[in-house]
């Protein structure tokens, strides 16, 4: 089992930063491929970000590419997203989920096992 808990979200005005951090504890953390998703009110959750257990591969939604930079403190048991630049559309519920999954459902919810409870993110235009 893996616990995981977000923080670090809140209400910003549009071109403002917000920093996300997601805490594991539980089994070992560096051994986890780490992935943020999103779910806005009425919309379906959507892939973020992805790091993999070593940190050196990242990769990004188009929608937040150039934006939104993934990063993780194995030491620290945590993953961060940094948000840049934030849009009124970037407002959602943001999860951290921790898993192994196959290189093809790495962008894929349904390919993690375990979820933290989610922070808010409100971006007033």
């Amino acid at each position: 089992q893996v616990q995981l808990v977000e923080s670090g979200g809140g209400l910003v005005q549009a071109g403002g930063s917000l920093s996300l951090s997601c805490a594991a504890s539980g089994r070992t953390f560096r051994n986890f491929a780490m992935t943020w998703f999103r779910q806005a009110p009425g919309k379906e959750r959507e892939f973020v970000a992805f790091i993999r257990m070593s940190g050196f591969t990242t990769y990004y939604a188009d929608s937040v590419k150039g934006r939104f930079t993934i990063s993780r403190d194995n030491a620290k048991n945590t993953v961060n997203l940094q948000m840049n630049s934030l849009k009124p559309e970037d407002t959602a519920v943001y999860y951290c989920a921790a898993g192994h999954p196959d290189p093809a459902l790495e962008s894929v919810g349904s390919a993690y096992p375990y979820w933290g409870q989610g922070t808010q993110v409100t971006v007033s235009s």
